[in-house]
């Protein structure tokens, strides 16, 4: 049972077989998921769960222990992260197709920001203890998830750096 059992409001629909075709549809959409086949999105579906969550809901809070990343299927989520005087900013949204959570899957360190459902949202979501199974049990499929997801955080990490360095250019600038 992964830590999203636990956050009230959020209903569990259950394994993603039955949204197979959705996620399908969404996957070919996106870059997450591009160099899987058809029966490796089967595979990977067989290894997630899929939930139902009402505007409002918090599904991911900054701080918090993660143990799982989700695949927006349905509806948008707001992304907001605590500014250093501890108010909540606005940083991002995430639709249909946008994973949210990889670095806490990955490293289980405490979530970097919070995840707010916008209205009703369906979810697909795989947790490390699934993510363990895939590696074990299907390792082509584990290695491809591997890599997909190395290749989204680092995409992340780089416009990240670019950002960074308009802000400091920007700060050098008012500075002269």
């Amino acid at each position: 049972m992964s830590a999203i059992d636990h956050i009230p409001g959020v209903e569990f629909l259950g394994d993603a077989l039955p949204f197979v075709g959705r996620i399908r549809e969404i996957i070919e959409a996106i870059q997450l998921f591009e160099d899987f086949d058809p029966d490796e999105l089967d595979g990977l579906a067989r290894y997630m769960r899929c939930y139902r969550a009402p505007l409002g809901t918090e599904i991911i809070r900054e701080g918090d222990q993660g143990d799982f990343l989700l695949l927006v299927l349905d509806g948008g989520i707001e992304i907001v992260k605590k500014d250093v005087r501890g108010l909540p900013q606005i940083i991002g949204s995430a639709g249909p197709g946008k994973t949210l959570g990889e670095m806490s899957l990955i490293d289980g360190e405490p979530r970097f920001a919070s995840c707010i459902a916008l209205g009703v949202v369906e979810l697909a979501v795989l947790d490390r203890d699934s993510l363990s199974r895939i590696i074990t049990e299907e390792p082509r499929i584990g290695v491809k998830l591997m890599m997909e997801l190395l290749m989204l955080l680092n995409q992340r990490l780089r416009t990240v750096s670019a950002q960074l360095m308009e802000c400091m250019e920007a700060r050098r600038s008012r500075i002269r």
